[in-house]
């Protein structure tokens, strides 16, 4: 295996100069450091992360705390696109990614414990629904810097995408379309719903409309059955809705597809906006109309606040980073008339 003392050989420099150049320490001429990093890749030159870790204390390895009570995992094409925005900026910044979890091979052990195991230098925390979890509390108290999605605790720093302005947007959009009976079936219950929810009922009471129990369905998210059930429910009613916002995009099929079972059609008959803005909703037929959120900002801020924590740059009551995203319109709303 090549080693410092094989690169600094070659290009007739100290040893502590190759460390310094392959660290990027600022004595070190630009000059120098592109002809030592060029020799360690020609020679096929690896650090060593465990002398890394001992010289800087740190591990380069960052954890990935990702759990939603719908069991879908990475498959979950909001968080997918997430996790990838975080994946991305933590390794241009030259750390791995360790996926934390509670079962490891037979073995049971709680969050903070894998953590400790695995020596990741902090943790992301995406937890779509559950941040009440014992163990999850138990990983924010504890030593490990943390930063959290979509969630805002006191122990760490957050990433929160602009939920109450995109409810908002849905509910105006829907409303310039001459909309007045919006329906919304929205998700198990947590931060992010419970801000959807009082987005909602607040702009309907700005915009003079009364906010009606029975248009109001709690669902699923990322489950297009419970979804497809509660959209058939809604179109029974004595006096129907005539746009029905979905909890997210996927959630959305279920929606088509009970309309489509009773015979009305999208938008003729009932319109159908969704959230997120996940890729599927532009192949949907019709095209669906949802707010789209930035999840590759969202997880490259998240990289990014974690870094900085774990560096010392930023403290752990950082205020919360807020996300901006935007309607994507599609062809799944029909202007009416008034």
């Amino acid at each position: 295996m090549v080693s410092i003392k094989d690169i600094a050989s070659v290009c007739g420099v100290s040893i502590a100069t190759v460390s310094k150049a392959l660290n990027d320490h600022k004595d070190v001429s630009e000059s120098t450091k592109s002809m030592i990093r060029e020799t360690a890749k020609k020679l096929g030159y690896l650090p060593n992360s465990q002398a890394r870790a001992l010289k800087t204390n740190r591990t380069y390895n960052l954890g990935v705390l990702f759990a939603e009570q719908a069991q879908r995992g990475i498959t979950h094409s909001h968080f997918a696109a997430v996790l990838n925005g975080f994946k991305n900026e933590a390794e241009a910044n030259g750390y791995d990614i360790t996926f934390i979890s509670r079962q490891i091979g037979g073995n049971r052990m709680t969050y903070y414990e894998h953590c400790v195991c695995r020596n990741v230098d902090g943790v992301v925390i995406v937890c779509a629904d559950d941040f009440e979890d014992p163990e999850v509390t138990e990983l924010l108290e504890s030593s490990v810097p943390t930063v959290t999605i979509d969630y805002e605790s006191p122990n760490s720093p957050a990433v929160l995408s602009n939920n109450e302005s995109g409810m908002r947007v849905l509910v105006e959009y829907a409303y310039s379309m001459g909309h007045r009976k919006i329906a919304y079936i929205y998700g198990e219950t947590s931060s992010v719903t419970s801000i959807r929810l009082k987005s909602y009922r607040d702009t309907l009471e700005s915009l003079n409309i009364n906010v009606r129990s029975d248009y109001l369905l709690q669902g699923r998210y990322h489950d297009p059955v419970s979804t497809e059930k509660l959209s058939e429910q809604l179109l029974e009613l004595d006096d129907p809705p005539t746009c029905v916002i979905l909890p997210d995009d996927f959630s959305a099929i279920g929606a088509l597809s009970a309309f489509e079972k009773l015979g009305k059609s999208v938008p003729g008959d009932v319109s159908v906006m969704g959230y997120d803005g996940i890729i599927l909703s532009s192949f949907l037929n019709p095209r669906l109309t949802t707010f789209w959120q930035d999840p590759d900002r969202i997880g490259a801020a998240a990289a990014s606040q974690l870094i900085a924590l774990i560096k010392k740059e930023i403290p752990a009551d950082s205020p919360a980073l807020m996300v901006d995203g935007c309607l994507k319109e599609g062809s799944s709303v029909k202007e009416i008339c008034r």
